[in-house]
């Protein structure tokens, strides 16, 4: 099973920062992608899952997810909404790091810390990929950090360049030769 740790959570998470954050004066009420949600509750959701998974593997309930929620200000800038992004994922990795591999918290099953971390990337991956997409930006996620979800999210997914079998998995793009997927879900639990 891959190990993903609290360095790729921050090294998402910049990377979420050098694309995005040049973009921060443009429109980002514009739709994220194909999502509904639009390019600034994309990046809220972000910081929302990324502190929900700091929270589970901190407080490791065994029975469903902790009973509060995120509310980033609807007032703030999107430079203001990617600096909660960065910060959950700061409390993310250290949660992460600071955990022992052998705790388990809930996730539609047990979690490791691992599997928290790299739904943690998936997420700042992923949803970074719809907000660039919303807003015109050409980006690619990042090969060693789109792989490192695969091996542990996914892995019956099928050979091919990371990122766009990252986004082929998420029913964000196609595969030559395979149907696009319109389901999917990853699997975090390890017990």
């Amino acid at each position: 099973m891959s190990t993903v740790t609290g360095t790729d959570l921050l090294e998402a998470a910049d990377e979420t920062t050098r694309v995005l954050h040049p973009h921060r004066e443009r429109d980002w009420s514009v739709p994220a992608g194909t999502l509904t949600w639009s390019c600034w509750t994309t990046a809220a959701h972000i910081a929302h899952d990324l502190l929900a998974y700091a929270g589970q593997v901190s407080g490791l309930p065994g029975d469903g997810y902790l009973p509060y929620d995120l509310r980033v200000s609807p007032t703030a800038s999107p430079a203001q909404a990617l600096t909660v992004v960065r910060a959950c994922a700061g409390l993310l990795a250290v949660a992460v790091d600071a955990a022992a591999p052998d705790a388990r918290a809930w996730h539609f099953g047990p979690c490791d810390p691992a599997g928290f971390a790299a739904m943690g990337v998936a997420e700042t991956l992923l949803h970074t990929d719809d907000i660039t997409r919303g807003l015109g930006v050409p980006w690619q996620p990042p090969v060693r950090l789109s792989a490192l979800v695969l091996r542990r999210l996914f892995p019956d997914a099928p050979s091919g360049p990371a990122p766009d079998v990252l986004r082929w998995m998420t029913g964000r793009g196609d595969l030559p030769g395979r149907e696009r997927r319109t389901s999917w879900h990853w699997r975090a639990a390890v017990d």
